[in-house]
């Protein structure tokens, strides 16, 4: 029986803008004002010590769990930077990075790691889902959402952040081919940190790349270069006007690295190599960044200096902020919180004598 290669509709081809010494192929680089490629780097600097503070925070006992986002700041901030604040973010547990640059406030972010709810709240309007710490279980949550938009003509576009773990769950799968059958507006972008906790890349799966799973659905793929900011913020851009114009969902595949540990509750010494974590600390995002504005003439060593103070203010700020409000919201006079819209007479009476005594029984 004679054989006919079938000609896929879609090929993997692969981005990359900035090289390691911060250098830039103008032929793919991206349009960007100076304006916004500083508000980038301040919000992948502001980032990592963000998650830096709140890993000696929950050392010290003072916050909980989470997973931090040190290496993967580019990939985070270069798509949201390609998105409006009408488009729908649905990330998963480690997009603390994507958050900041949202409007997220750091006292928000410290006090849902510390265990409050309140924490975790979307403000009205806001086209933002809350964390889902489920593996994979928001990415056909963002196709549902990228589906309405659609039907209602909105314009939106929804984006999902997941991990390379997350292509092995069967939502993965069934949002894809959802994604592709009903051409939602959708952004599936996958952060491929090459661990899944400690499950290497390679033994997850036997697809040359991750960005290719999308082909089987009819939903075209990309790898980039997770840690170049500027080659995300294309891909993404791409990956949103063809949404726009209505061609459908895309699979962006950012190869990075995660440069700390999964949570706070691993210790990563006990499945990779400091060899290993160094080869991809000298491909850092964030120098790699300061490197390109600095041979561009938008940022010299004063100025990180004078920003990484700042910084450290803003910081510092939101934790003394989130403390007098962890201790706000220990108070027993909580229990009157989220129940009603507005809060009946009798009960406003019993809230209020809480507070006259101390919260002391009479």
């Amino acid at each position: 029986m004679p054989r006919e290669q079938i000609d896929l509709r879609y090929q993997v081809p692969r981005l990359s803008v900035l090289d390691e010494d911060g250098g830039f192929d103008e032929d793919v680089a991206p349009e960007v004002s100076d304006d916004l490629l500083t508000h980038m780097h301040r919000a992948m600097l502001l980032a990592r010590r963000f998650d830096e503070r709140m890993l000696e925070l929950q050392r010290q006992g003072r916050i909980g769990t989470f997973a931090p986002v040190s290496g993967q700041e580019a990939a985070q901030v270069g798509a949201m930077a390609a998105l409006t604040d009408d488009d729908w973010f649905v990330p998963s547990f480690r997009e603390f990075a994507a958050a900041i640059w949202r409007g997220t406030p750091l006292t928000q972010i410290l006090l849902y790691n510390a265990g409050y709810n309140e924490g975790g709240a979307v403000p009205d309007g806001a086209h933002d889902l809350p964390i889902a710490i489920p593996v994979a279980t928001q990415i056909p949550h963002a196709v549902g959402l990228a589906y309405a938009a659609r039907y209602r003509d909105t314009g939106a576009v929804a984006i999902t952040f997941f991990g390379d773990g997350a292509t092995s769950e069967g939502d993965f799968h069934e949002a894809l081919n959802f994604a592709g059958v009903f051409t939602a507006p959708v952004i599936f972008l996958c952060q491929n940190n090459q661990w899944a906790i400690s499950t290497p890349r390679d033994e997850q799966t036997q697809s040359r790349t991750l960005a290719q799973k999308g082909l089987a659905y009819g939903v075209p793929g990309v790898q980039v270069d997770g840690n170049d900011v500027l080659a995300v913020l294309a891909a993404t851009r791409e990956a949103a006007e063809r949404a726009r114009d209505g061609d459908g969902p895309t699979m962006i595949e950012c190869v990075t690295y995660r440069l700390s540990v999964h949570t706070t509750a691993d210790d990563p010494s006990k499945y990779r190599s400091d060899e290993e974590v160094e080869a991809w600390r000298r491909r850092d995002p964030i120098p790699r960044l300061q490197r390109h504005l600095q041979s561009r003439g938008l940022l010299s060593d004063e100025d990180i200096d004078a920003l990484e103070d700042t910084l450290k203010g803003e910081i510092d700020d939101a934790w003394s902020e989130t403390q007098a409000e962890m201790e706000r919201l220990d108070g027993p006079e909580t229990m009157f919180e989220h129940h009603y819209a507005e809060l009946p007479e009798y009960l406003r009476e019993q809230r209020d004598g809480l507070r006259r005594d101390g919260g002391q029984e009479g």
